[in-house]
């Protein structure tokens, strides 16, 4: 089973996320790449919910095809291009997630592979063999 991490000598965090997460050495890892907010027939939904949304149903499908789902997600990285898309970003993530919360990291980013994306995620996920 993996382990939060949020030792009391460090401050809390900023929002649900752990500090870290301790992945013992009998399991499985998947690392995704970054999920944009792109659906398979092309679309780009407007804003950052929705494109979060997308990445993290793309990302739901990718743990499928390796038996896990989002209780076995050990880190989170994401991406946003502006301050604005924070806050939408983490309410999407928070649907998604479960406790104990993932490790977590977001970056704001100057801009991707095409203008209308504002958000790419990836995720690693960890589950006993």
């Amino acid at each position: 089973m993996t382990k939060s991490l949020l030792p009391s000598s460090v401050r809390a965090p900023f929002a649900r996320y752990s500090h870290g997460m301790e992945v013992p050495a009998d399991h499985r890892l998947v690392f995704t790449s970054g999920q944009l907010g792109i659906t398979v027939d092309d679309q780009i939904p407007q804003g950052v919910e929705a494109q979060t949304r997308v990445c993290f149903e793309n990302i739901r499908e990718i743990l499928a095809e390796a038996g896990m789902d989002f209780s076995d997600l050990v880190r989170i990285n994401a991406y946003v291009t502006g301050r604005e898309h924070m806050a939408g970003y983490m309410k999407v993530r928070d649907e998604f997630t479960r406790d104990p919360a993932p490790a977590s990291t977001l970056m704001i980013v100057s801009g991707f592979t095409r203008e209308e994306f504002v958000v790419e995620v990836e995720v690693v996920a960890a589950k006993p063999d």
